[in-house]
């Protein structure tokens, strides 16, 4: 196949250098259009080929959301080196796992981060190259042998910097997730895929109705960290798209919320947690937030934040998919109803995006009709699934049976192909003998005054093997008798009326401070039940 029919990373810039080429893309005081974006990509493309990164080389970035790390989604896999994002929220010894696993070459690393990364050196399996990020001049932080800082070493570098071209099958990212059990796994993506993908959750974001797409005129700004899953991928499409960008730095609910009034953000993406963080926020109601567009996944979206939301005028839609899958696999048409009777099944997580199939199978590995009434797991096929975890055969063969991608998710797909999810297989609640969705208490509770956050969990019983349990976070000024005994009611009157079973009636509802999360703003729902076990 000839290089000019090549999907690659670097192609997603044409479209912008030729069509919106004074579009600006901004971190902090630092704005700067495409064009000047471009030449600051080839400097830093030029710097890495003279440290002696070539192709398959693993560069690394340890950073907030900012300009340097959007300039590594490009330069570094134009290189044919591999990106690897590192989640700056695991701990030391899984960043250190991960490090090591990967083979990193080169480590690009923030100030912030340097302790962290000083007290690793000594176990690092190889020797790296080790590049400084600062957000402002200083002198750098001691006992790391920095090959320099970013900045200085991008003014030697050559703008013009001729990258190559390659096979599109050429890894491009690597980043890792972590699961209940086990170290982090490494999950990657060739050129193709990510180029698929960002084409594909164009067009599915582009048409949706009710002027609610992605258009042009639009201003980006990522409220899901970059180091996971690329942003859900949306800085390619973004950059693809020609539109204004704006990199948050680290998430500050009122420097956030500040940002998306000074550059009149329209599009952004984040997971539950951290739209209920900027909904409560001081201030909060003090900004104008009804042109704001937002998709949200990573999780179940609740009922009452979705009201609330949508009662900010915001217009939140919900998405589906997981790092092994790029990630999207489907997104919502859109979010309505906000009467009393508003359940689990009213907000939906969408319909497959082009290209993507979604299937229902049993335990026993059959095909579940598409009636919207029978669930199984949800199974996922498309051109840029991850093909295998990186040198972890098990749990690659795990993820991939009978030819499908298995999401580890139960839910329903109806007549329209809309896919509503149930609940994680390893979240669900059996009791008795019957499993009983998490998702469908936490709805129910969302929607009572005074909650602020709640997490639904089932926790080991002798006579019932697991009874459900609900932790709540109140919302300021609440009383915690008052708010448990009303969220009980509200079961209890769905268990009369024959929506919920008898066994749903929870065993406990417990006030808790705060409710323990991944390190990417999901709920921990495994770190809950060894908590609250006693």
């Amino acid at each position: 196949m000839s290089p000019l029919h090549q999907l690659n990373i670097g192609q997603l810039l044409t479209t912008p250098l030729a069509n919106a080429p004074d579009q600006l893309v901004i971190h902090g005081e630092v704005s700067q259009p495409y064009r000047a974006v471009r030449g600051r990509i080839g400097r830093l493309g030029s710097l890495l080929a003279t440290l002696g990164v070539r192709m398959g080389d693993v560069v690394a970035v340890m950073d907030w959301d900012s300009h340097r790390y959007y300039e590594c989604f490009f330069a570094v896999p134009m290189l044919g080196a591999v990106l690897h994002t590192v989640n700056i929220r695991l701990s030391p010894e899984q960043i250190l796992y991960t490090i090591n696993h990967a083979e990193d070459a080169v480590i690009l690393c923030h100030a912030d981060f340097a302790p962290v990364l000083a007290a690793l050196l000594p176990r690092l399996a190889r020797p790296a190259k080790l590049i400084l990020l600062q957000d402002a001049a200083g002198p750098p932080p001691e006992g790391i042998p920095w090959a320099g800082e970013y900045e200085a070493l991008l003014a030697g570098a050559d703008p013009g910097h001729s990258f190559q071209q390659f096979d599109e099958t050429t890894r491009a990212t690597l980043f890792y997730t972590t699961g209940t059990t086990g170290d982090p796994k490494g999950v990657t993506f060739t050129h193709r895929q990510l180029v698929l993908h960002t084409l594909s959750t164009a067009a599915a974001c582009g048409t949706l109705p009710d002027g609610g797409g992605v258009h042009r005129a639009d201003v980006y700004m990522p409220v899901t960290p970059l180091f996971h899953v690329h942003a859900w991928g949306m800085p390619y499409l973004a950059t693809m798209l020609g539109l204004k960008q704006i990199y948050p730095g680290r998430y500050e609910p009122t420097r956030l919320l500040r940002l998306i009034e000074t550059h009149g953000v329209t599009f952004s993406h984040c997971v539950p947690t951290i739209l209920n963080m900027l909904l409560t926020a001081p201030d909060s109601d003090k900004v104008d937030l009804s042109g704001w567009k937002v998709i949200i996944g990573g999780a179940a979206l609740p009922a009452g934040l979705a009201e609330a939301a949508l009662a900010r005028g915001i217009r939140v839609r919900t998405g589906y998919g997981m790092s092994e899958t790029c990630p999207v696999l489907s997104v919502s048409d859109t979010i309505t109803g906000a009467g009393p009777d508003r359940r689990v099944y009213d907000v939906p997580a969408g319909r497959a995006i082009p290209l993507v199939e979604l299937a229902l199978q049993s335990e026993t590995m059959e095909t579940v009709a598409h009636d919207g009434l029978i669930t199984g797991e949800v199974v996922a096929r498309a051109p840029w699934l991850t093909e295998a975890y990186l040198n972890n055969p098990a749990g690659s063969e795990a993820l991939w049976r009978d030819g499908w991608l298995h999401t580890g998710d139960i839910g329903t797909i109806d007549s329209t192909g809309t896919l509503r999810i149930g609940d994680r297989l390893k979240d669900v609640i059996k009791s008795g003998g019957e499993w009983l969705s998490s998702l469908e208490l936490e709805n129910l509770a969302s929607r009572v005054s005074g909650v602020a956050e709640v997490a639904a969990f089932g926790l080991p019983d002798v006579k019932w093997g697991e009874r459900p349990v609900l932790a709540l976070v109140l919302a300021a000024g609440t009383v915690a008798d008052g708010v448990k005994a009303a969220v009980h009611a509200a079961i209890c009157a769905e268990i009369a009326a024959g929506r919920l079973p008898k066994w749903a009636d929870p065993e406990r509802i417990v006030i808790v401070e705060s409710l323990c999360k991944t390190s990417v703003g999901k709920l921990d729902k495994k770190r809950m039940r060894v908590e609250l076990a006693g």
